[in-house]
């Protein structure tokens, strides 16, 4: 047995406990939410990390070479984790993590994009080959940071001949992501 709060339209707000360490919150004609038993921070949707950048100008892309993406706009970042086109969480856990690259090129070519972590190389996404005026790339991945010295990055590598630049805008060279779940 749990401790329950129920809220109801005959009596109010009544409540039962026992030692379980559970709580639950109700209604009237059942459970709507239980809290197990934590210990730390219990996360609730309107403390989780969460970002959206984007590049308002391209980022120059020289021809085979790994460039760190720069995002140099907020949509939001609800926890202070996003700076200098990193995004380093203070909460450990599970994050999805997203981004979206855009480039003009008419020539034949790939265009690559990659999630670098602490650094280094972490997951590669898609790598396009060109097939007309524009080339895009994207990914998305399930990531573990651990809350501290973890950060992740964007990087792109293109092969179109000569030095490329991203489109910018918030279409077009995107990331963000949010924390699933902690650990």
């Amino acid at each position: 047995m749990a401790s329950i709060i129920t809220a109801t339209t005959s009596s109010g707000l009544t409540q039962s406990a026992d030692n379980s360490g559970v709580l639950q919150l109700a209604s009237g004609t059942g459970n709507l939410v239980t809290v197990p038993s934590v210990t730390g921070t219990a996360m609730v949707s309107g403390n989780m990390p969460a970002f959206a950048v984007w590049g308002s100008s391209g980022t120059s892309l020289s021809n085979n070479t790994n460039t760190k993406i720069t995002y140099d706009t907020e949509e939001f970042d609800t926890n202070n984790n996003f700076a200098s086109s990193r995004f380093t969480p203070t909460v450990a856990g599970y994050y999805q993590l997203n981004a979206n690259l855009l480039l003009v090129s008419s020539s034949t070519g790939i265009l690559g994009i990659t999630l670098y972590k602490n650094g280094s190389l972490f997951k590669n996404g898609s790598q396009i080959v060109n097939a007309g005026d524009y080339i895009g790339a994207n990914i998305s991945v399930l990531v573990y940071a651990n809350g501290t010295t973890d950060y992740f990055e964007i990087y792109a590598l293109q092969n179109n001949g000569t030095t490329r630049t991203t489109l910018g805008g918030q279409a077009y060279n995107w990331f963000q992501g949010s924390l699933v779940r902690t650990a």
